[in-house]
């Protein structure tokens, strides 16, 4: 397991994880440039990942489309940082512990044995981030 520096001077071993809803195999890269699981669907700057399973969770079962979601372990290719959607003001010292990274994430293997959100914590998440929208409120992509 490898330790990388967030850019921050902080420290985070993993592992990690990727939410999603897209079918991939152990090998395959994600990388920036695609359009993004959520929102406006625009082209994603970045590439998220966490270090905790539940935040893992939340992204497979909100991205975009029919699929079930899926999560897979990750491992950086490159130098990751906070993600500022889920820190600073909101969540001071990261304790979802996510990040971002211009650079590709390698699929390393997929958690099959995960239990997803109540149908009414995700109607509620849901609500909130349609409201989120309403308000012209979406997540950074710079």
């Amino acid at each position: 397991m490898t330790t990388l520096s967030q850019g921050n001077g902080s420290l985070d071993s993993g592992p990690f994880y990727h939410g999603t809803k897209a079918d991939l195999k152990q090998g395959d890269l994600l990388e920036p440039g695609y359009s993004s699981n959520y929102g406006e669907r625009k082209k994603a700057n970045y590439v998220y990942l966490t270090a905790t399973l539940d935040a893992a969770i939340w992204g497979s079962e909100l991205a975009v489309g029919d699929a079930r979601g899926r999560i897979y372990c990750v491992e950086p290719t490159g130098t990751i940082e906070d993600d500022p959607n889920l820190t600073d003001k909101k969540f001071p010292g990261n304790p979802t512990r996510s990040y971002r990274t211009r650079q590709p994430l390698r699929v390393v293997g997929e958690v099959l044995d995960w239990k997803g959100h109540s149908p009414e914590e995700l109607q509620k998440m849901r609500a909130h981030l349609d409201e989120l929208k309403r308000l012209g409120i979406e997540a950074s992509n710079n």
